[in-house]
């Protein structure tokens, strides 16, 4: 194999093989890399903007059975902390959210061993039913593998009536990584990598929309990144032709402060903004059928996030109102309206707000007079 010759079949939208992923991945230069996967992103995205958008990650429950090994958030049931958000405190989150230009919420939880199909629906039906404008992008491919056991159904028939409930589209969570090698290892309560990617082309086939990811830099090995890649690239391939399918990838580093996987399998975030800028432009090469890739800048930070939008991606993510479960292993990086927009201009792009479905979106009043006011401050 020859990474020149790669390179150049990447360019042409050809899908590579995990094996020469692994081989541009660890063979090619970064600057390399990030030249074919900025021209892969204009090929895609032609526009010199990159989007962002403003949401809230709120969690029904912190109660959860799955017991992976990297995640702080989790409680068992009985445990002093244990919650189960009630519409009360939806109510002031929602309307926080769209005090604040919001529109979403990204509503996930844990595997709850008694919370099934009918309080999905019911609590989706009443959230719409208060707030109809409000969107709903929530749970995740393994909590819909969770539900779908305890209701002994299909995750067809389960995705449908949440679908019909109200929820507008399915988060990429609980990926990981797609190896059961390593999902054994690190969160073996959850599904496996193969019904994860089930669950994936169940939601599109009912016509919903869904995010794919990655979290990468623990225990896995660069082929197993390349082999998950490869297989998130099949899913999307079978697609309805009129469904979106995966309509972003968004890969981050293990966050690996106070987990046991740290303390029990001696994992560690060792990823540095070099490793993570390469993992973005092979992204890129290797995804030629998903149209968007985000920058995580929660977990890697602002000028890491900017290098990555000439390097393939396209998108900043959201300025989350809210976030708990990354933040709870050690992802302390945050950002307002105007610092992500400002970051995205800095960076040499036209920052744009966008949906769920990437469709470009007007800035909310209250930040344009946000950005009024401050501009005037800085003239008097």
């Amino acid at each position: 194999m020859q990474v020149a010759e790669l390179l150049q079949r990447a360019l042409k939208l050809e899908f590579l093989s995990a094996e020469e992923g692994l081989f541009l991945f660890e063979n090619a230069s970064t600057a390399e890399l990030m030249h074919v996967g900025n021209q892969l992103r204009y090929h895609h995205v032609p526009e010199k903007t990159v989007t962002w958008i403003i949401d809230r990650n709120s969690n029904t429950t912190n109660v959860c059975i799955a017991n992976c090994k990297f995640c702080n958030f989790y409680r068992r049931p009985g445990h002093e902390e244990v919650y189960i958000t009630t519409i009360e405190q939806y109510k002031q989150k929602i309307e926080e959210t769209f005090a604040f230009g919001g529109e979403q919420l990204l509503l996930q939880g844990g595997h709850h061993p008694d919370l099934g199909l009918k309080y999905y629906c019911d609590l989706f039906r009443e959230l719409k039913s208060l707030y109809p404008n409000l969107k709903l992008h929530a749970l995740g491919p393994p909590e819909i593998a969770h539900v779908t056991k305890l209701e002994q159904s299909t995750h067809t028939e389960v995705l449908q009536a949440l679908k019909d409930a109200g929820m507008d589209s399915l988060p990429g969570a609980g990926a990981e990584i797609l190896s059961d090698r390593v999902r054994r290892l690190i969160s073996k309560g959850k599904c496996g990598g193969q019904e994860w990617l089930d669950v994936m082309h169940a939601a599109h086939n009912v016509g919903m929309t869904t995010s794919a990811t990655m979290m990468f830099g623990h225990i896995e090995t660069n082929m197993e990144r390349m082999e998950h890649l490869v297989a998130l690239r099949e899913v999307q391939a079978k697609k309805p032709k009129d469904a979106k399918g995966f309509i972003a990838f968004i890969p981050w580093p293990f966050m690996d402060e106070g987990t046991l996987l740290k303390k029990i399998k001696r994992a560690r975030n060792t990823c540095t903004g070099d490793e993570y800028v390469r993992m973005i432009a092979i992204s890129r090469i290797m995804l030629p059928n998903i149209t968007n890739i985000q920058a995580s800048w929660l977990t890697v930070g602002k000028q890491v996030a900017q290098l990555c939008l000439h390097s393939g991606a396209n998108d900043f993510g959201s300025i989350m109102i809210e976030e708990n479960v990354v933040s709870a292993a050690g992802a302390a990086f945050r950002f307002t309206a105007d610092g992500i927009q400002n970051a995205i201009t800095e960076a040499g792009f036209k920052a744009q707000l966008r949906n769920q479905q990437y469709e470009a979106r007007e800035l909310p009043e209250n930040i344009i007079q946000q950005q009024l006011d401050t501009k005037t401050m800085i003239v008097d």
